[in-house]
């Protein structure tokens, strides 16, 4: 038993335990492509996040072993990304200036602090509160920040001292600062940029075209970036670019992650509290959605509440070997899925590679230009930026519409910090507001059968002495004064009514407010000298009601099926008659 929870909390001891050669063998595989494809990314990440490229480096060691250790996918990628290192450049910017050592501490306090409400929720199962984040109001989201991250890298393709939190002011500072263009730096900036753009469709091809296989050419293809790293630096190098103004990324610590301590005072917490919680939720959608995306392929579950503690034991990690704040990243999960990994202990090799380049490789990259690093970030994030979702959002729902255009315009406008928390309130509203405002159909029997449909789109049969209502939503206290109201509405003037019956097929549960809401409305139609009655009712919504004096008080019965409530109620004559109106609308 103790064992068995132990691969529960601890899922490597639950895969480790069928681990075998053919397992490692593409473990190994897997882990070399990635290796090769984080470098360059780790290295432009930390430069995102106004933190030194080490920083980059040291946030991909110990979070991938940490998540191997505790995560429950076998394809995640646990790093730097994009959306979160802009988060944390805002979130960090607001405290310290770049470049300081409070800067970095307060990086390491948002790690930490990320890292313990995402264990906090782990623990309680609080997992299901990313269901509240909407997806088109997250791909809204997700879009206006890779506008914006892709805008502020153009400072660096330049190579001018532009800056900026929102699209507005980036924008117009480079406009300022465009007269003090580097010419050089831009030239390498644009090929960069093109090469890369050309890598992600064109290089495969073109290596399956001289003979290479399909392996080959796929790692080739994914270590594009490698050579632009390369080809710049020696470039760099070897022209004496540095000295013509092309910025470098310098010289960087050749060593393993160093032992940090985050800040933990009351004041720099409570300043980074918010934006922590923001980037937490943030963080784990976007990582649960690609875990689940990849597990869903190869027939594999995914634990989202364990998922949250192996997120945050990778922050905790993070915080305390000099990182800052990481989640599962969506285009490398893919390349290491796509690579043949099967379990963590992938991550757990690309770790031991990186830990490596750290020690070994970093004296190279001394003369890499900050633009190829910012080429890198600006293809990867331009990947994220997709308007579609405003025209599919608009052909389907005007009120997703109008979160999605709200949160981008939000975003774009006020900043990251601003766009996502708007986000997460127009999330909830939105779903406030529609289960506010329930489906609900005065339902009828269809001829010769016992089915009950929608008057408006079917013909149906229906008796004046009955009024049939489907509730299609469970009644809680945001939407119980709806149904009153619209029931008031519909049965004043009826003279020849007897009865209504709440048809349940649909409600789920019934609050302590649509409770009261249920006895006021028995209450009223009794005055008014009808019986109130329900059917279909949900066996757990049955349970509720019989320990309340709901039912001892209703006029009415409750009945299993709505064709028992109707034949009852008009003793059989329901069923024999005709259809006596066409419908009001007609679906095609």
């Amino acid at each position: 038993m103790r064992f068995k929870m132990l691969r529960k909390y601890v899922p490597i001891f639950d895969w480790g335990q069928t681990y075998d050669r053919t397992a490692f063998g593409n473990d190994m595989i897997a882990a070399v492509i990635v290796t090769i494809m984080l470098i360059p990314q780790s290295l432009a990440y930390a430069l995102l996040a106004g933190l030194p490229p080490e920083a980059g480096l040291y946030a991909s060691i110990a979070p991938i072993i940490l998540y191997a250790i505790f995560g429950t996918s076998r394809a995640l990628a646990v790093g730097p990304v994009a959306v979160v290192s802009l988060m944390t450049a805002a979130a960090v910017g607001n405290i310290a200036e770049t470049g300081t050592m409070g800067y970095a501490l307060a990086a390491l306090t948002l790690a930490a602090l990320s890292g313990a409400i995402l264990l906090a929720m782990g623990v309680f199962k609080l997992g299901f509160l990313a269901n509240f984040l909407s997806h088109p109001v997250i791909a809204g989201f997700i879009t206006a920040s890779g506008m914006i991250i892709a805008a502020s890298q153009l400072k660096h393709i330049l190579g001018v001292d532009a800056g900026g939190h929102n699209l507005w002011e980036i924008v117009t500072s480079l406009i300022a600062h465009i007269p003090e263009t580097n010419q050089t730096t831009l030239i390498i900036g644009i090929c960069a940029t093109g090469f890369l753009f050309w890598v992600r469709k064109g290089l495969k091809p073109t290596l399956r075209k001289l003979g290479l296989g399909v392996r080959m050419a796929d790692v080739l293809t994914k270590a594009g970036p490698v050579f632009a790293v390369f080809a710049t630096t020696a470039a760099t190098w070897y022209l004496g670019l540095a000295d013509k103004g092309v910025k470098i990324v310098g010289e960087v610590p050749q060593s393993l992650p160093p032992l940090t301590m985050p800040d933990f005072s009351p004041g720099l917490m409570a300043d980074l509290l918010v934006p922590a919680i923001l980037i937490s939720v943030i963080g784990f959608v976007e990582s649960i959605s690609v875990a689940q995306t990849l597990a869903a392929k190869r027939r594999q579950r995914i634990n989202p509440d364990q998922e949250l503690i192996g997120l945050g034991a990778a922050n905790i990690g993070a915080a305390f070997t000099g990182g800052y704040p990481v989640t599962g990243g969506f285009a490398r999960s893919v390349v290491n899925f796509d690579a043949g990994a099967q379990t963590p202990a992938a991550g757990a090799f690309t770790a031991v590679g990186l830990a490596i380049a750290a020690v070994a490789l970093t004296p190279l990259v001394y003369f890499l230009p900050k633009a190829t690093l910012a080429a890198t970030i600006i293809v990867a994030v331009l990947s994220l930026v997709d308007f579609s979702i405003l025209k599919t959002s608009w052909q389907y729902s005007k009120a997703d519409f109008i979160a999605v255009l709200a949160t981008i315009l939000l975003t774009l406008g006020l900043g990251v910090e601003v766009g996502v928390t708007a986000g997460v309130v127009l999330s909830i509203g939105l779903f406030l507001y529609k289960t506010s405002r329930p489906h609900i159909a005065e339902v009828g029997l269809v001829p010769d059968t016992q089915h009950f449909r929608n008057i408006l789109r079917h013909k149906v049969i229906t008796h004046p002495s009955v009024l049939t209502i489907r509730i299609d939503e469970s009644l809680y206290f945001a939407n119980a004064r709806y149904l009153e109201d619209y029931l008031y509405d519909r049965v004043v003037g009826c003279k020849n009514l007897k009865h209504v019956v709440l048809m349940c097929s649909a409600v789920n549960e019934i609050d302590l407010s649509a409770l009261e809401s249920l006895e006021a409305i028995n209450h009223r139609l009794e005055e008014m000298g009808i019986s109130l009655h329900m059917s279909e009712v949900k066996g757990p919504v049955m349970d509720r009601l019989k320990k309340t004096h709901f039912l001892d008080e209703l006029t009415g019965e409750v009945f299993l099926s709505q064709f028992e409530a109707v034949s009852k109620l008009t003793d059989g004559q329901v069923a024999e008659t005709p259809p006596s109106t066409e419908p009001k609308i007609k679906l095609v």
